[in-house]
C-alpha cells in the first residue's frame, strides 16, 4: 500500500479500512469484484472495528466489577433460575420499555453473575450501561463539601444511562445522604429509563438498609411498579466444591439466607427507630417475564 493512502486513511480515522485494505484489493483482483462490491466490503470492515471499538469504550465506561457473558453461565447447577425468562430479558425487551427488574436471592445464587452478564449485553444491542455497587453509591454520594454542580455532575451519570444496574443491595446500610440521592435516582428515572436491582435482604428490610421508612416506601412504590421480580434460590454456586472436599455441606449457609428471603410477602416489620414499615399496595401481583411454563432451565 502507498505510504500517500496510508497517510490519507490516517487523517481519515479510517483504521479499520487501512487493516484490512491490503486483503481486500487482493481478493476483489481474484474474484473479479466491481467499483461497488469492492467500496462496500471495506466499508463494512471500518464499521466492523468501529462498532468493536464502541462496545469497548463502553464496558469500560460501565464499570462492571467482572468480565460476565451469559454464555459462561451455569443454568444446571440452579434449577430455579428459568434459563429461558433470563434470555428474554437478554433480548433488552425491558430497556426499551422502560421497565425494571429486581433479582432477589441469598449470597452465591448468581444474581451478580446475571446482572453484569445481562448489561454487557444491552452494551451490545447498543445501549448505555452503568453497573454500581451499593459501596460505590454510598461512596459516590458522601462528599458533603460538594459543591451543587458537583453534586449535579454525580447525580447526572446515574440518569444518563439506559441502564443502571445497582449491585448488592442489603450488603450496607446507605448513609442518610445516599438514601436521599437514591430516592432521587429512582424517581427520576422511573417510566424514563431502566433499573436493575439484586439484593440478598427480602423488601421489608430496605427502610432500615436507608435509614428512611418514607423514603424507602416511595422508593419501592415506584421501582417495583414495572417491575420484574426474579426470586432464586438454592446453594451457593462459590461453595459448590465445599461439602465433597470434607470441610461441610454449603447448603445451610445458602439456605439461610433464602429463607430469610421468603419473608418479603409476610406483613409488617420493625424497623430500627420502631417505626412500621410495610410493602407498597401491589407488590405481590408483579407479573414476571414470561417464562417456559413453570419448568426449571
Amino acid at each position: 500500500m502507498r505510504s500517500s493512502l496510508q497517510e490519507s486513511l490516517k487523517q481519515l480515522r479510517l483504521s479499520g479500512l487501512a487493516l484490512s485494505l491490503e486483503v481486500r484489493l487482493s481478493e476483489a483482483s481474484g474474484n473479479r469484484l466491481d467499483h461497488a462490491e469492492f467500496l462496500e466490503l471495506i466499508l463494512q470492515d471500518e464499521l466492523a472495528v468501529r462498532g468493536s471499538r464502541l462496545i469497548e469504550r463502553r464496558v469500560r465506561a460501565a464499570s462492571f466489577r467482572e468480565a460476565r457473558n451469559l454464555d459462561d453461565f451455569d443454568f444446571s447447577f440452579n434449577p430455579s433460575i428459568k434459563r429461558r425468562q433470563i434470555e428474554e430479558l437478554a433480548t433488552c425487551r425491558f430497556i426499551r420499555d422502560k421497565s425494571d427488574v429486581l433479582l432477589l436471592g441469598p449470597p452465591g445464587v448468581g444474581k451478580s453473575f446475571l446482572a453484569q452478564a445481562l448489561g454487557h449485553q444491552a452494551i451490545k444491542s447498543g445501549m448505555l450501561v452503568l453497573y454500581r455497587s451499593v459501596f460505590d453509591l454510598a461512596r459516590d454520594f458522601l462528599g458533603e463539601e460538594e459543591t451543587p454542580a458537583q453534586q449535579d455532575k454525580a447525580l447526572n451519570r446515574y440518569l444518563k444511562p439506559d441502564l443502571l444496574i445497582i449491585d448488592d443491595m442489603g450488603m450496607k446500610q446507605l448513609p442518610r445522604r445516599s438514601g436521599e440521592c437514591l430516592l432521587e435516582i429512582i424517581m427520576r428515572r422511573h417510566e424514563n429509563r431502566s433499573t436493575m436491582m439484586t439484593s440478598n435482604r427480602p423488601l421489608e428490610d430496605w427502610a432500615k438498609l436507608i435509614g428512611d421508612v418514607p423514603a424507602a416506601t416511595a422508593i419501592l412504590d415506584r421501582f417495583l411498579q414495572h417491575a420484574t421480580i426474579i426470586q432464586i434460590t438454592g446453594k451457593s454456586y462459590r461453595l459448590r466444591n465445599v461439602g465433597s472436599s470434607g470441610k461441610g455441606e454449603a447448603g445451610p449457609v445458602a439456605q439461610a439466607g433464602t429463607t430469610k428471603a421468603k419473608k418479603e410477602q409476610e406483613g409488617r416489620r420493625s424497623t430500627a427507630d420502631g417505626e412500621g414499615f410495610s410493602l407498597p399496595e401491589g407488590t405481590a401481583a408483579v407479573t414476571p417475564v414470561p417464562s417456559d411454563g413453570g419448568a426449571p432451565a
